[in-house]
């Protein structure tokens, strides 16, 4: 729809005059939401200065955010022009920097998604919302494609890479991708602590330093389908319709600063906390079930990788998802990833990724360069 030139916070002048570690742009595209209808994202790509030495045209990767948080000055793509922003008394972080900048290393063209609501001012994030975030992913490789002066061209294998929330939106795509956009040929994609089962993760994430997130998903849930806001109003007391109002202004660290280790329950009128609620209600069950990841055959080959101690996008959720695409036919590479098991929930995540990200990275720039891989199917019922 529109493009303008981004800088980048952390930025080198190259010796031939390009700048380290590429020349960024920031875009805005069309997607559809998923009532089906039109949505303006935000994001940017970047065109690496790093030569491609792999086989074949070069790649492009899609990366999906982590949890960023619900205000507009949350999204990556301006995380990319300040690392560290301070404003209206919330920090941003552009946390998801060092993926985009290892990936922009090895001459792989990067492109990342917004999400529908971040980052635009036409409505409220609709956080974890299956649909919403899929298409995101797969528009923002089209959009790429449609911009002028890349080296991306129709026949660039593309892949998807995300972790925790951008997890679930490549899972999502994976999905989403034989329908809604077989034009987009996505080769491989990492999925790292996917939130496939938001029922489990809701109860998980509850008195944790990330129990704002659910706030984010309710706030999500009213504006996918306003028909849940009356049904949300008769459970929340004013302290809950309080903290949902300040959350959709938040960014992930000062909601971590402000609720961590709080208790669901103290924001319903009954006392219930909202994972009770929302399994007590059918019509939030049912839209819940509905965001459910792994019912389908995902696309490309991919690489899921779990913490085996994560307690904060459960382990067990994530691990069953590979299971659930193995059974599905899916050419699925799982990968239990041994961490740190700590007090923090959110440490113990947060170990995994970094962890595991310069061998994710690693791996997915081998499949674009067309290394043959074999899917561990046969045995990933046997790994923890």
């Amino acid at each position: 729809m529109r493009s303008e030139p981004l800088s980048l916070s952390l930025s080198l002048p190259g010796l031939d005059g390009r700048p380290l570690p590429g020349r960024a742009t920031r875009i805005m595209y069309k997607t559809t939401d998923s009532n089906s209808q039109p949505a303006a994202v935000t994001g940017a790509y970047i065109e690496p200065s790093a030569r491609w030495s792999g086989s074949g045209p070069r790649p492009l990767v899609v990366v999906a955010p982590g949890t960023m948080g619900q205000g507009n000055q949350c999204s990556a793509s301006l995380g990319l022009e300040n690392v560290v922003a301070f404003g209206d008394s919330t920090l941003s972080i552009g946390v998801e920097n060092l993926s985009m900048y290892q990936l922009l290393s090895k001459g792989i063209a990067v492109a990342v998604t917004d999400y529908i609501g971040l980052g635009t001012t036409d409505r409220v994030h609709t956080y974890v919302n299956r649909i919403d975030e899929g298409h995101a992913v797969l528009d923002a490789a089209r959009a790429v494609r449609s911009l002028p002066g890349t080296s991306v061209t129709v026949d660039s294998p593309t892949g998807l890479y995300g972790f925790s929330q951008g997890g679930g939106a490549v899972g999502a795509a994976l999905e989403l991708q034989p329908t809604y956009a077989p034009d987009v040929p996505v080769r491989a994609s990492y999925v790292g602590a996917a939130p496939a089962d938001l029922a489990a993760v809701t109860a998980d994430i509850d008195g944790t330093e990330l129990v704002g997130a659910i706030g984010w998903a309710l706030n999500g849930f009213v504006q996918s389908d306003p028909s849940l806001q009356p049904l949300l109003g008769n459970h929340l007391n004013f302290i809950g319709k309080a903290v949902l109002k300040d959350l959709s202004t938040r960014c992930i660290w000062d909601a971590m600063f402000t609720y961590s280790y709080q208790r669901t329950k103290t924001w319903t009128k009954n006392g219930q906390s909202v994972a009770a609620f929302l399994a007590a209600e059918p019509k939030f069950r049912a839209f819940i079930e509905q965001q459910r990841i792994g019912t389908q055959k995902p696309t490309g080959i991919v690489r899921v990788a779990t913490g085996v101690h994560d307690n904060l996008v459960q382990h067990a959720q994530a691990r069953q998802l590979a299971l659930d695409w193995c059974q599905r036919g899916g050419n699925v590479v799982y990968a239990p990833i041994s961490g740190i098991n700590g007090p923090s929930p959110m440490l113990n995540h947060v170990h995994s990724l970094l962890a595991d990200q310069g061998t994710a990275v690693t791996w997915l720039s081998d499949r674009l360069n067309g290394t043959p891989e074999v899917s561990n199917c046969a045995t990933a019922s046997q790994q923890p």
